[in-house]
């Protein structure tokens, strides 16, 4: 199931460097999580007033809401630089060792993917976490020893979007938890003003609320429908993007109004007709639809169950009449098409 937006692959390096051009490089510039950000300067400005690190923090949410951005701009505000590390790139104590050594006094380690860690390096976290130190085990057998090694003060800030999938050990020792939620209409609007006057756009009001309508409540997807707009608009039309060029180059993506792409509508589509709509499991579901069950824990799902097309209950998940509509399926009988 193959989709033109929120995923890793398949972008060009142009891609990855717009991206990063066009994340915000300060909190004023970063539109909507009002909550979260309030909280992250109370407790950003009260360590730097106590001259401490800030407590270590764990940023939970859907792909693309901003975790890697807020990451960013917490050490910006703390005047620190900022370490990038994977929980799956981390594949042994021996590459925690060396990232934690090779961090400066006050510095911010980002840890995206925080649930991917296995739990032998986890072990070897809790200490550096609580005490700056790490305790080496060296040796094997009657022969190993203990030696304890300090690591600087420093600040983590974890990143998941699978907070179920952290181990309780492993959550009780952020300081600080927050969860980002999907954006409204309006602030995905700014977004994209911003992003287009970034990008030297020349782009419409009735546009910009087309892309939004369409971007998932999402703003990594917000800007990367724009670029694909964008491009549809230079190679087809004059650059000008209007309502009319952003319809066109959407329906070409068919991404419709409701911002469902073709393996979201496959996978609706597919349970309604293979398992009478529900209630279903996720592995029967990742099976029938050959796809992998995180892929549709992440990508899918969530932004599914937003829009009121698919319920979980006690025994599975269950499409609902709204989807059927949606998809012009009749909800009694599944085998009529609807006018």
């Amino acid at each position: 199931m193959s989709s033109v937006l929120d995923k890793n692959s398949g972008f060009s390096k142009e891609d990855e460097v717009l991206d990063s051009a066009l994340r915000p490089q300060g909190w004023d510039e970063y539109v909507g999580q009002d909550k979260v950000k309030k909280n992250l300067k109370i407790l950003i400005t009260a360590a730097k007033k106590r001259g401490q690190s800030a407590d270590h923090i764990l940023l939970y949410g859907n792909p693309g809401l901003g975790k890697t951005t807020l990451a960013h701009l917490i050490a910006k505000e703390m005047g620190s630089s900022i370490k990038v590390a994977s929980g799956k790139g981390i594949e042994s104590p021996g590459d925690l060792v060396a990232i934690l050594t090779n961090l400066q006094d006050g510095e911010v380690l980002f840890l995206d993917e925080c649930h991917r860690l296995n739990k032998v390096v986890e072990e070897y976290l809790y200490p550096a976490m609580e005490d700056y130190k790490l305790n080496l085990i060296l040796g094997k057998g009657p022969m190993a020893r203990t030696m304890e090694l300090k690591v600087p003060r420093f600040t983590l800030i974890g990143a998941t979007t699978r907070p179920a999938l952290l181990s309780s050990p492993l959550r009780n020792r952020f300081g600080a938890t927050f969860q980002l939620s999907f954006y409204t209409n309006e602030d995905i609007e700014k977004i994209i003003e911003r992003s287009a006057r970034l990008l030297k756009l020349n782009i419409d009001k009735d546009a910009i609320k087309i892309i939004a309508t369409r971007s998932r409540f999402t703003p990594r997807v917000a800007n990367r429908l724009l670029k694909r707009v964008r491009d549809f608009a230079e190679v087809e039309h004059d650059g000008f993007i209007n309502e009319e060029v952003s319809k066109k180059a959407l329906h070409s993506l068919e991404v419709d109004e409701m911002g469902l792409e073709p393996s979201d509508r496959r996978l609706l589509t597919i349970i309604i007709e293979k398992f009478n709509g529900g209630p279903i499991g996720i592995q029967a579901m990742a099976a029938a639809c050959q796809e992998e069950e995180d892929s549709i824990l992440d990508m899918y799902e969530p932004y599914l169950m937003q829009l009121g097309f698919v319920e979980r209950t006690h025994r599975g998940r269950v499409i609902t009449q709204a989807a059927y509509k949606h998809l012009g399926i009749d909800y009694k009988n599944p085998q009529n098409k609807l006018i």
